[in-house]
């Protein structure tokens, strides 16, 4: 009880976002959606005051996609203390490790309080950890405070974004948002830019596709765009973000869909659909997240045993020496964070098969590890939809209205398309890193999904001015 006083106490006194005293129209919420998101990105765009090393040795460039977040600037952490924090707090209560009734109005309240209070505990000590770890390079005392002070009140302001939208104030979720703009900005930084980069003494090329393809028609070089040096676009990767993208609009609609009757309304009939992306994107986005802390801290690991490195350091992992000031040292050229991370290239992709190989079994084996483990902890389960199906007063035909017939029922469906969707998942998404989509496997996994979800809650809206009732029964499906 001690713990849960303090909690609502300190909830009295973090910054919060009232809700709106009636609800907003849908052109109201569209508003406030279009200023949360441009502050978002006036602020991924605004360097940190005494930070120069943009654009150098980013050593978080795996976190980037999931966690919206760009080196150098107010969005260094982005929506990672949000996600970090919300990813411990429901993992703790739905392995029952804290205890809270997600039905009950007060205990919802001390779970947001906890989850708010948990993100500002995140924010410093990431912050603390970027700054000191080296991820910014090497800051002076003061060079290191002001910095500090900057993403700490940049990362806030983010937190109270994502809350403004989602009190009501405007559609969806910030988190949600703020991811599809970042990888949204990355397909189109891929596919128009018409920025030019040095191939060699003298000579340029566009980073674009789409310039330097019209570059390359003219110049009679159209060959040289089918495959092009390390993740540069090309002929093959757009294409291949183009069919990756279909595909999971495809995998997206395949479901499985059980007749269920209401006991309440008499005559109402309708579907419960298990999809065949049973948990969605979360467990390539919780390998992914594990890969990336595993690699940031080997490399702060590896920064504090210097040139003398213990002699299994370099089974854990090897990072190259910089050569020059182009020289990337983030990414290990050996030991085992080497074949958690993708290859940075086709040509490596293709020259490695080995390590391509036990890149894509790890993801789809820890994808599919993450997946059932996710289900269990996270109310997925057979056990848990079958209450739920009984406290929303429904049945299933020809099945008794009993939860353990309905959890048999089910289990014939829910642990299979766990499996099978974990395996999918990490397949779309090692495939793509291989061979270099836009806006990395995972990030095309997270906008398709986003986009989908975002249809689906506008179409929702729509309906809802209608028929609130037909807008519920879409909302559960």
């Amino acid at each position: 009880m001690a713990l849960r006083d303090f909690i609502k106490s300190v909830g009295t006194v973090l910054p919060e976002i009232p809700k709106p005293e009636q609800k907003p129209s849908l052109n109201e919420r569209f508003v406030w959606t279009g200023i949360a998101l441009i502050a978002y990105l006036v602020m991924a765009t605004t360097p940190l005051y005494g930070f120069s090393g943009v654009g150098q040795n980013d050593q978080l460039a795996f976190l980037r996609v999931v966690f919206a977040s760009t080196q150098g600037t107010l969005m260094e952490l982005g929506i990672g203390p949000i996600v970090t924090a919300g990813l411990i707090l429901q993992l703790l209560v739905g392995s029952e490790i804290i205890k809270l009734d997600m039905s009950d109005p007060s205990d919802r309240a001390i779970f947001g309080s906890a989850t708010k209070l948990l993100t500002f505990v995140v924010i410093v000590g990431e912050s603390l950890a970027y700054i000191y770890g080296g991820a910014l390079g090497s800051l002076g005392q003061t060079q290191a405070l002001v910095i500090f002070v900057q993403i700490f009140v940049a990362s806030v302001l983010v937190l109270l974004l994502d809350e403004l939208i989602q009190k009501g104030w405007g559609i969806g979720s910030g988190v949600s948002l703020f991811i599809l703009a970042g990888v949204c900005q990355t397909v189109l930084w891929y596919t128009f830019t018409p920025i030019t980069f040095q191939i060699s003494q003298g000579v340029t090329a566009y980073f674009g596709f789409i310039p330097a393809s019209i570059s390359a028609f003219f110049s009679n070089t159209l060959g040289g765009m089918v495959v092009r040096e390390f993740k540069y676009p090309s002929l093959l990767t757009f294409s291949l973000t183009i069919v990756m993208i279909l595909v999971l609009i495809y995998i997206e609609g395949i479901r499985v869909e059980l007749p269920i009757t209401s006991i309440k309304y008499r005559g109402f009939q309708g579907v419960y659909p298990i999809k065949l992306l049973y948990v969605s994107n979360i467990p390539v986005i919780l390998v992914s997240a594990l890969g990336a802390n595993v690699t940031f801290f080997t490399r702060i690991l590896a920064n504090s045993v210097g040139n003398s490195p213990p002699w299994w350091f370099h089974y854990l992992a090897v990072f190259p020496v910089a050569t020059n000031s182009t020289t990337n040292t983030s990414f290990p050229i050996g030991g085992l964070v080497y074949f958690m991370t993708a290859p940075q290239s086709v040509s490596q992709t293709i020259g490695d098969p080995v390590h391509s190989a036990i890149y894509l079994l790890y993801l789809v084996g820890m994808a599919v590890l993450f997946a059932r483990l996710w289900v269990e902890i996270g109310g997925l389960n057979p056990k848990a939809v079958a209450k739920n199906l009984m406290d929303a007063d429904v049945q299933v035909p020809g099945f008794r209205r009993t939860g353990l017939s309905i959890e048999q029922m089910l289990n014939r469906y829910i642990p299979t398309l766990t499996i099978i969707g974990g395996i999918l998942i990490g397949l779309v998404a090692g495939v793509s890193d291989l061979f270099g989509v836009f806006g990395t496997g995972i990030g095309i996994l997270l906008m398709v999904d986003i986009i989908l979800q975002y249809y689906q809650m506008l179409l929702k809206e729509q309906v809802e001015e209608v028929s609130p009732a037909l807008a519920g029964l879409i909302g559960a499906g």
